[in-house]
């Protein structure tokens, strides 16, 4: 079993809804998203899934959560958009993209500081 790590990163602002400290208030974070496919084997060639296939489709949902208010973006339109609602989001995108016979996403961990994080799996 080989687990192969894909590390990006996007800048967001939000607000908690609900929530009685300061994270009510709008505020920001640089966000750090690690995600962890779980593949089974290699192909002919030694690879499990390409770094490029994988850095793609999370380049395209960060794309949709860089620089942006994430409390205005539809997905968070039911939900606040914290850690956790974040990694959940990330990790149920990519499984329905990259999950396949031979590999499937194990976790998405995302950080909204350098000592706080939160990992999402199934």
């Amino acid at each position: 079993m080989y687990k192969l790590n894909v590390v990006s990163s996007f800048a967001a602002a939000h607000k908690l809804v609900g929530y009685e400290g300061a994270c009510k208030k709008l505020h920001g974070h640089n966000w750090k998203v690690r995600i962890g496919i779980l593949c089974k084997d290699t192909d002919e060639i030694g690879l499990t899934i390409d770094f490029k296939i994988v850095k793609d489709y999370l380049g395209k949902i960060i794309d949709q959560l860089d620089h942006n208010y994430l409390n205005e973006l539809e997905i968070f339109e039911n939900i606040n958009p914290t850690s956790e609602n974040i990694s959940k989001y990330i990790y149920k995108t990519l499984a329905k993209n990259l999950n396949n016979e031979g590999c499937s996403v194990a976790e998405v961990e995302v950080w909204e500081s350098e000592s706080s994080s939160m990992t999402y799996f199934e």
